[in-house]
């Protein structure tokens, strides 16, 4: 008696396929290789930016050198402004002087011939007169020593002289006019000094 085989229903196996993704969504920018070459436009971009950026470099930079140059030319134009002012600052000085010596040169030739010493004397004291008020005019005024007490920032002591009519310390005789412009001192008065008749004696005994 046959056997019937009986054979097993298998069902027909497929391939596995492989795994789709969905597409991207309209408008998002898919990630791109980083060892893969700049798109064009990429590049374009890059190039323009470099040019700008190399001419605004360029710019600046002669911007510079022109500020230097400016700069070096008004420190010139300063230095030799302050060296003509400094060469020329007493000439509206000596241009108000030059009459004095006019008129001190005219008197020198009157007095050559002049048989009246009067005349001469009044000659002089116009050109002295001059004289004081170009200084005053110059804001120099004569220091007063004669009776003041002595002042080391304004009177040169020569000595001492005893004295019974002036104070001990003060100035008994002027030898020399001191003068000041404003408030410095231009030249000290040359002075002595009074002191007490009995400091000599009393300086003789010592010695003694």
């Amino acid at each position: 008696m046959n056997k019937k085989v009986e054979k097993k229903h298998e069902t027909p196996q497929h391939p596995p396929q492989a795994e789709t993704k969905p597409p991207a969504p309209v408008g998002e920018v898919t990630a791109t290789n980083p060892n893969e070459p700049n798109p064009p436009a990429q590049e374009k971009d890059l190039a323009q930016e470099n040019a700008a950026l190399t001419a605004q470099v360029a710019e600046l930079k002669d911007r510079l050198l022109r500020a230097q140059a400016e700069w070096d030319n008004s420190r010139k134009r300063i230095l030799r402004d302050k060296e003509e002012s400094v060469r020329y600052a007493g000439e509206a000085l000596l241009e108000r002087l030059l009459p004095v010596l006019d008129n001190f040169e005219m008197g020198m030739q009157a007095a050559r011939t002049a048989t009246d010493t009067k005349s001469i004397t009044q000659g002089f004291e116009m050109v002295q007169s001059q004289l004081h008020q170009f200084l005053r005019d110059s804001g120099v005024e004569a220091i007063e020593a004669v009776g003041q007490p002595f002042d080391p920032h304004r009177h040169e002591a020569l000595g001492h002289h005893d004295s019974e009519d002036h104070p001990e310390g003060h100035v008994l005789m002027q030898m020399r006019k001191g003068y000041k412009l404003k408030d410095r001192l231009l030249r000290p008065a040359t002075v002595f000094v009074a002191r007490p008749p009995e400091a000599k004696a009393s300086s003789s005994a010592t010695k003694e």
